[in-house]
């Protein structure tokens, strides 16, 4: 398949989000999987050029990656940040001392996110990362097991924070860093769980390269 060019776009329309995909398996998953952006080079680069400028003034000391997905961005937000990486994992996965807290996830399911104690020294400001905040219910544990070890949220950060009561609160109470922005189109068909690229995905997508210099889209 012949490889198209992709400008960066404007910051409230990334060429990147189209290389989401949608849900091809039901109600049981997520609705979208944004992971074809990892797979090409020049999209996770670019996302996180915007991540990083949006978290750039807010004094980050750790980054803590949430399970799963969390792990992949929360470590390339980290490297570019050169500071650690904490994983906050799903319960029963850690063989040292660890606290936990229950939630509820995004499907409905009552579930424990777990971190190690001691992750950091108090006062320290951790950057939350995950890769998509759907109800909140999951960032909202990340915050409790952090804050209870005396470390200061910094921020959250993610490739979407979808709109509903809790997911503003977080917003209001904490600085945070998306890749799709508030008020733009692209937040609107997050907000309904229906993208308009879509209509014209295909998996191939992620594997053509932005022939684009980036240094000419930024």
């Amino acid at each position: 398949m012949p490889n198209k060019l992709h400008k960066k776009g404007s910051r409230s329309d990334r060429w990147y989000l189209n290389l989401m995909a949608p849900n091809t398996k039901g109600v049981n998953f997520a609705w979208l999987d944004p992971t074809p952006i990892y797979l090409n080079g020049p999209a996770f680069n670019d996302l996180l050029d915007d991540l990083i400028e949006d978290l750039s003034d807010l004094n980050i000391q750790l980054v803590a990656g949430i399970d799963a997905m969390g792990f992949v961005l929360g470590a390339g937000v980290a490297s570019r940040l050169r500071v650690g990486v904490l994983p906050i994992r799903k319960a029963g996965k850690l063989c040292v001392e660890t606290d936990a807290v229950g939630y509820t996830n995004y499907s409905g399911l009552q579930q424990k996110l777990e971190v190690r104690l001691p992750a950091f020294k108090k006062g320290t400001r951790v950057l939350l990362v995950d890769q998509w905040v759907e109800t909140g219910g999951t960032m909202e544990a990340a915050i409790k097991l952090i804050e209870r070890q005396g470390g200061t949220i910094a921020g959250l950060c993610a490739i979407a924070i979808e709109e509903n009561e809790k997911t503003k609160k977080l917003c209001v109470a904490y600085p945070n860093a998306t890749a799709v922005v508030q008020g733009s189109s692209w937040y609107k068909q997050c907000n309904d769980q229906k993208l308009k690229s879509f209509e014209n995905y295909y998996p191939e997508i992620a594997f053509e390269k932005n022939i684009v210099s980036r240094k000419d889209n930024i």
